[in-house]
């Protein structure tokens, strides 16, 4: 099909009719809950990852540059202003643990479990399908 003709058969008006209807089967059907669940359970993630960078993470890191307030008094002065990046640096840290493990949990470890192949059944053949096929391929064959 010329791709042109593609573009000329949507329909504008069934289009939006069937993005209501997959907004309609996502809604109504517990793929909103499981979003929800996930949403939720997402945020109790974020919380214990926030834990582990500002409870162990970056006071092992605040041993090697002693401050009086920890990683949070990491300041330096610009035009007699102080700037505090301790703070900012901490929470680029917990980003980037997040998104490091949410990438090896749902991208590689889910990717792999729903990649992971089942062995298909081997389908017989009788000998009519068997004959099918074999006129079909001397048909291909002769036509090219």
């Amino acid at each position: 099909m010329d791709p042109f003709q593609k573009v000329i058969s949507i329909v504008p008006t069934t289009k939006v009719l069937s993005l209501m209807d997959e907004f309609r089967e996502f809604a109504f059907k517990g793929n909103f809950i499981n979003v929800a669940i996930g949403v939720v359970i997402g945020g109790a993630f974020s919380k214990v990852v926030e834990a582990l960078v500002k409870s162990i993470l970056m006071p092992f890191v605040s041993l090697f540059t002693p401050v009086e307030k920890g990683y949070a008094g990491w300041t330096f002065v610009f035009n007699g202003v102080e700037i505090p990046y301790g703070v900012f640096l901490g929470e680029v840290i917990n980003f980037l643990i997040v998104a490091a493990a949410m990438f090896f949990f749902i991208v590689k470890f889910l990717g792999w479990m729903m990649n992971v192949k089942k062995e298909e059944p081997v389908v017989v053949l009788t000998k009519q399908e068997e004959l099918l096929i074999e006129i079909r391929d001397l048909l291909k064959a002769k036509a090219s």
